[in-house]
């Protein structure tokens, strides 16, 4: 759940992408008929579906687009400078073409998205219109597709709660029925971005409403299961990642590692969001305009495609390069820092796109490098690295975002790590308490807090 009171909590997405509503109105749960709890079921599985096969074909067109860049740019390489420029000014071209969308038809489909839906079931944002899941849509295959290094989830959480409420409003549902819905339908959206349907119906109730309310839940398992079967029925069943069954780690001494492991990405955790909040300051100083600033940062993520594919994009093929053990420990720090700047940069750039995917390949790297701190202080333990990864990746979530059980199922079920709980527990809470002592503000509240103080 949210760690703060409710009516405490500052809402808003960035200013180019939040419409504010003058005069907070009462809970929207004190507002508006209420449907019975059969037809709001009924309409959640509608929103499910709808949902699913937005999110599901967006992602399987991602997938195409990855596919696609990294065969060209692995040709361009060996080939002339010239075929790398056309390479690099196709990227800036994408990422000018996604800003333009966003600022001429829907500016609030501008960034993650997250915190607007925050805002929205906050009551002080009105939610998006329908026009928002083309602009979200093509803008953020566009982006990430080109090679940004931005996360799908929050074009897909975005893209979900938009649809829930045309739906909501086309079944002329109350204010608080509608709420849910959109909530659900958010939801609905993660659990397809990552094939994780129970963390998109806890990441409903922790990150987004920030309570426990019957009928939100209701609506939240009925939105994701519908809109898993039919993403499944699209890209398949199989985990996000392979990982090989490696057992629990028995010894309760190993438990002190992933302490160790949580406390260390926790701390990087915070820094991440320092140099995402310090990236946007960055960019608000800068005297050009947005479409020349996403044409600039584009141009870099060509030039990042071109030279190395692999480190462009998400970061999901780093975070499975880490699950197999595949990275010397002798690149890990500078990997870090060029994902860690490149991510702030990319975000920076004001077209669609999340934060979840380079957020969990930090981690997996923070993982891994711990596993090899381990492996010297205790040369005489046999430590398999892939559950530190997965546990860095929990932690790092926890760290940053704080909803430490949205990040824990979301990698177990990412993963298929079902039998790391007590790891995962160890490492999210070391995370938690570092980010905490340290006084950083989560991630999504950060950048509502900016929105509402007029600055992006």
């Amino acid at each position: 759940m949210q760690y703060s009171e409710p009516e405490n909590r500052q809402s808003t997405e960035e200013d180019t992408m939040l419409q504010q509503v003058p005069n907070r109105k009462p809970p929207p749960e004190q507002t508006g008929s209420s449907c019975s709890l059969v037809f709001l079921a009924s309409a959640s599985i509608l929103i499910g579906l709808a949902t699913g096969a937005i999110c599901g074909v967006f992602r399987l067109f991602l997938k195409g687009l990855e596919t696609a860049r990294t065969d060209l740019a692995l040709r361009f390489l060996h080939g002339s400078p010239w075929e790398g420029c056309f390479l690099v000014v196709g990227v800036a071209l994408a990422a000018l073409v996604a800003v333009e969308m966003v600022r001429r038809f829907a500016p609030l489909a501008s960034g993650s998205g997250i915190p607007h839906v925050e805002a929205v079931l906050s009551g002080v944002a009105v939610p998006a219109p329908w026009v928002l899941i083309p602009v979200k849509f093509i803008g953020g295959l566009l982006a990430i597709g080109g090679g940004l290094a931005l996360g799908r989830e929050g074009p897909s959480v975005q893209m979900g709660a938009a649809a829930a409420n045309t739906i909501g409003r086309l079944l002329s549902l109350g204010r608080a029925d509608c709420r849910a819905l959109l909530a659900a339908g958010a939801g609905a959206g993660l659990a397809t971005a990552f094939n994780a349907p129970a963390a998109g119906a806890v990441f409903v109730l922790e990150e987004l409403v920030g309570r426990f309310e019957a009928r939100m839940v209701c609506a939240a398992l009925g939105a994701s299961i519908s809109a898993i079967l039919i993403s499944r029925g699209i890209l398949g069943g199989q985990p996000d990642f392979i990982v090989f069954h490696q057992g629990p780690p028995e010894a309760i001494a190993k438990q002190l590692f992933f302490v160790m492991t949580g406390l260390m990405t926790g701390l990087l955790a915070v820094g991440y969001n320092r140099t995402i909040l310090a990236a946007l300051r960055l960019a608000d100083r800068l005297p050009v305009s947005i479409p020349v600033r996403a044409v600039l940062i584009g141009g870099l993520a060509g030039l990042v495609v071109w030279l190395d594919p692999h480190l462009a994009g998400g970061g999901d093929w780093i975070t499975q390069a880490a699950i197999n053990n595949t990275i010397s420990w002798r690149i890990i720090p500078a990997l870090f820092v060029f994902r860690l700047i490149f991510g702030a940069i990319s975000y920076a750039a004001a077209t669609p796109g999340g934060l979840f995917a380079p957020m969990l390949a930090l981690g997996a790297l923070s993982g891994l490098a711990c596993s090899f701190v381990a492996q010297i202080l205790s040369p005489d333990t046999a430590l398999a690295t892939t559950p530190f990864v997965i546990v860095g990746m929990a932690s790092m979530f926890a760290g940053s975002v704080r909803s430490p059980l949205t990040g824990i199922i979301l990698v177990m079920e990412m993963t298929g790590s079902s039998d790391l709980v007590l790891p995962l527990l160890s490492g999210s809470f070391a995370a938690m308490v570092v980010a905490g002592a340290l006084g950083d503000t989560p991630i999504y509240e950060a950048l509502r807090l900016r929105a509402a103080t007029g600055r992006r």
